[in-house]
């Protein structure tokens, strides 16, 4: 950034006048699009679901590839600038220490980018590809076998990979330097500051900053309404209360109250400390399913599901699907790189939030590399407990998924054949699904509420209540308008303008690091290996 135009990007920050009427118009642009967009689903809840399914049959069956395209773009930039010159470069000014310890830190990069999709989706979704999928298929492995385990485990950590951390490396990233080293606001607008310049503070700005919050919100409210299904198994599990529709609304207003209530208290008690609760209990449950388990079972399928995934990671990632009839792609790949880059402005401005002061390489490598470990073993654990117990002691696992995606988890603990044990494990997952659900829906509440005050990282107290409120509204909205097929295409459609946006953040990332850390020429290389010796 030259010293013009960062001068003209202070200035524009002191005039505190400007700035309180931009956030006046977010703040009501905002409202306005979730209220109109509540209000339509409601009055029509028909023809509101026809209208998100003709717009996910549309993303799915023309513009499939660009979503491949961008995930894979966000992969390669995050791998590029890990072993790259720009490695050392710090998010922040050169003085800046991190605010979290590493503990802290990579805690709360998992309530924001994983949470409980892991405990429920670690069963299902695995048992939902041991019984067929286009991989299995071209190596003629037989539905239900071992075989067919093992490419189970590999596609489930493929979905929740490398692939969309580095979605989420590429966001924080932008984001981070461009807020803490250029001292920009943290707002999603900052990262496309090499394409925009000064014009970030007018309409297309705005429009950046919308499409952001739009998205926060549906990949919020799309997890809630996942997340609640198996929050209310659990509870029917306990004998505590049915798993209905109504009951289901009833958790996502009591969720939601809770997740507002953690957001007042902000990043640093409330977000941090169920962060850190959530991470040792989680770790806890994964322990109780190697050891419950068939764990020679479990250990060979997470093994080999392990290197099946990192061999085969990068032709999965290019892999599209023309086969006429065949919507496995569109219900499970694109859904995720949907609901991946829905998430990017959400857990990107929150990465960046909690990551001032890392460097570059330090940054990648944590939201890269250890997430990413911790998802190939928990799913080779969790999905290879699953398959051990339906394989070996015929539990029922694949039927309950098939009944209700929801039904898996509880399903596995009874057929580890522990009855004493099983109630406490229960109770145990249930409340892990309420709390993992309390941590992202307060550090999505604070992120909105960053977005709409112009990068404000206290926002009014006032303000994080409306949003967390506004989120679980739209949760239950999309419940009632279809299910998971409508909270589905909020993802997959609520990704299409953010993906535009991420090949802009590439973009502007690369340009803007070749400008303002040039090479040395050879004097100044001189002069460095001299100071150095």
């Amino acid at each position: 950034m030259d010293n013009k135009s960062e001068i003209s990007a202070q200035d524009l920050v002191a005039k505190k006048g400007l700035f309180a009427g931009m956030n006046a118009t977010m703040a009501i642009a905002s409202m306005i699009m979730i209220v109109a967009f509540v209000i339509y689903t409601i009055i029509d809840v028909e023809r509101s679901s026809a209208v998100f399914s003709a717009g996910k049959s549309f993303v799915i069956g023309s513009l499939d590839w660009f979503y491949v395209l961008v995930v894979n773009a966000a992969l390669f930039f995050s791998l590029w600038v890990l072993f790259s010159r720009f490695g050392d470069v710090k998010l922040g000014k050169e003085d800046d220490e991190p605010d979290f310890s590493t503990f802290s830190w990579v805690a709360m990069l998992f309530s924001a980018g994983l949470g409980s999709g892991l405990i429920y989706w670690g069963v299902a979704e695995p048992m939902f590809h041991i019984q067929g999928n286009p991989f299995s298929t071209q190596e003629g492995l037989e539905a239900g076998s071992t075989a067919a385990a093992v490419k189970s485990v590999t596609l489930t950590s493929f979905h929740w990979g490398f692939h969309g951390w580095g979605l989420y490396v590429l966001t924080g990233m932008s984001l981070a330097y461009f807020a803490y080293r250029n001292n920009l606001p943290l707002t999603p607008r900052v990262a496309l500051y090499p394409v925009l310049k000064d014009k970030i503070y007018g309409p297309w700005g705005h429009v950046v900053d919308l499409i952001a919050v739009f998205g926060t919100v549906f990949g919020l409210a799309t997890s809630l309404g996942l997340g609640i299904v198996p929050i209310g198994a659990g509870l029917e599990r306990l004998g505590i209360m049915d798993n209905t529709i109504t009951n289901q609304l009833i958790l996502v207003a009591i969720i939601t109250v809770l997740g507002t209530a953690s957001a007042a208290s902000g990043v640093g008690k409330g977000v941090r400390i169920l962060s850190e609760m959530n991470v040792m209990a989680s770790l806890g449950l994964l322990l109780l399913f190697l050891i419950l388990g068939p764990t020679a079972f479990i250990l060979g399928i997470t093994i080999s599901g392990a290197g099946d995934y990192l061999w085969n990671v990068i032709p999965m990632g290019f892999w599209i699907n023309r086969e006429v009839g065949n919507e496995w792609q569109s219900w499970w790949t694109i859904f995720y790189w949907g609901w991946w880059i829905a998430w990017c402005p959400f857990v990107g401005m929150f990465i960046a939030r909690v990551s001032k002061g890392r460097t570059i390489r330090e940054f990648t490598l944590a939201v890269l590399f250890v997430p990413v470990t911790v998802v190939i073993i928990w799913m080779g654990v969790f999905g290879g407990a699953a398959a051990g117990v339906d394989l070996l002691n015929n539990a029922g696992v694949m039927e309950a998924v098939n009944e209700d995606y929801a039904l898996g988890v509880f399903q596995t603990v009874a057929g580890f054949g522990f009855d004493w044990l099983t109630y406490p494990i229960y109770v145990l997952i249930t409340v892990l699904l309420i709390s993992w659900f309390v941590t992202s829906s307060d550090s999505g509440t604070l992120v909105l509420c960053t977005m709409l005050s112009m990068g404000d990282e206290n926002p009014p107290i006032k303000f994080r209540i409306f949003w967390g409120l506004t989120a679980g509204i739209v949760a239950a909205v999309l419940m009632l308008a279809g299910g998971l097929s409508a909270l589905q295409t909020a993802s997959i459609v609520a990704g299409l303008p953010i993906s535009v946006i991420v090949l802009l953040m590439i973009y502007g990332m690369i340009k803007t690091l070749h400008e303002e850390h040039p090479v040395p020429d050879y004097e100044d290389r001189r002069e460095l290996e001299f100071l150095n010796r």
